[in-house]
């Protein structure tokens, strides 16, 4: 790396990741960053995170002011159908908290807006969960007498992306706001993730808007109350990864694996050889990350790298080759279809309060 100098901005849409590469960066002790307000808390067996940004913290986070709430929605990677009812049941609570946050009126109009490529099936995320919104805003319209009490007027659009159409994506959003006048958009789109771990199964909301494409580096104009006039709740889920990501998660993961089998007495350090490794799920924590005198034995110069120098120096190898790939799981079909459903489901029961979770099992892949 000439001049020691690093520059390398990580592949993150999530406001957690953003904190976690802010306390890595500054090699900060403590978990508070001045401008940040971080809260956790768990329901159902769900874990929820919330991080409120104000104008000082979007500066030193590279985030933009407003509020985040991360549900760690593992049932989809698991295929656990009460799990994933269960992360509906939390993602239609804390999306109606943020609702009420931003002044939108119980009755008020919502446009749901579909972002990303149906084409390209890690991308699709929006698309596929739009398909499953209960649109009512037509039955306000034609037959009003006939709509029962507990349904709000929802519309719902795909606009592609710049690619297909040959428009902007926001130019089209916007077109349809002046015509169709919500009080709030919702606006879902698949993310990209610093973490392997966090595909496919953490959802992010948030009151500060949407840059669609911005994920793969192709950052298109900005979805906000600011630009499109109304309250604007991205909902998004991370997809893909970039290869810098996965080899670098591929390095952390095998020095933890050796510490824990060398900090594991019931075990001889022959477990160390390729011989010995044992296979099965196994959970990798942290405090299994072996010390910076073991990661040089191990790798190494390499091994006393730190996340950031590490990341830096896989990308310098691997960008001039055009191998940082963008990468997402072989299950990405199954994943995706889980997730469409439990996303349109919690949306659904946010909505509207006549419809709830309890038929969400009655679904099948």
């Amino acid at each position: 790396m000439a001049d020691n100098q690093i520059n390398y901005s990580v592949r993150t849409d999530l406001a957690v990741e953003a904190k976690d590469m802010y306390v890595e960066k500054e090699q900060e002790k403590k978990p508070n960053i001045k401008g940040v307000e971080i809260q956790n808390h768990e329901e159902k067996g769900i874990r929820v995170s919330y991080v409120k940004i104000d104008e000082e913290g979007a500066e030193r986070l590279g985030k933009k002011a407003g509020n985040y709430i991360t549900i760690y929605a593992d049932g989809v990677k698991n295929q656990d159908t009460k799990s994933q009812e269960n992360a509906a049941g939390v993602l239609a609570s804390e999306l109606e908290k943020l609702l009420e946050l931003n002044h939108v009126p119980e009755n008020g109009r919502g446009l749901i807006v579909g972002l990303g490529n149906w084409n390209v099936t890690p991308d699709a995320l929006g698309p596929m969960t739009t398909e499953k919104i209960l649109v009512t805003s037509h039955l306000f319209q034609l037959e009003y007498e006939m709509v029962s009490v507990g349904y709000r007027s929802v519309g719902a659009v795909t606009p592609g992306v710049m690619g297909v159409t040959g428009i902007e994506t926001s130019e089209i959003i916007v077109g349809v706001i002046e015509q169709f006048k919500p009080d709030f958009v919702i606006a879902i789109d698949a993310l990209a993730s610093r973490s392997i771990e966090r595909i496919n199964e953490t959802i992010q909301l948030s009151d500060s808007g949407i840059h669609p494409g911005s994920g793969v580096g192709n950052k298109r104009k900005e979805l906000s109350k600011e630009t499109l006039g109304v309250p604007v709740i991205a909902i998004g889920v991370p997809t893909v990864v970039d290869a810098v990501t996965i080899t670098n998660d591929t390095i952390d993961f095998l020095l933890k694996h050796l510490g824990n089998e060398w900090n594991n007495k019931d075990r001889p350090f022959q477990a160390l050889v390729p011989g010995g490794f044992s296979f099965g799920k196994k959970k990798l924590e942290e405090k299994d990350m072996p010390s910076l005198e073991q990661r040089k034995t191990f790798l190494g110069m390499v091994g006393t790298l730190s996340e950031e120098e590490k990341r830096a120096l896989i990308k310098e190898v691997l960008t001039p080759m055009g191998h940082n790939m963008i990468v997402t799981p072989k299950e990405v079909d199954g994943f995706m279809k889980d997730m469409a459903h439990l996303l349109a489901s919690g949306i659904n029961a946010a909505l509207h309060e006549k419809v709830d979770i309890d038929n969400f099992s009655s679904y099948t892949r």
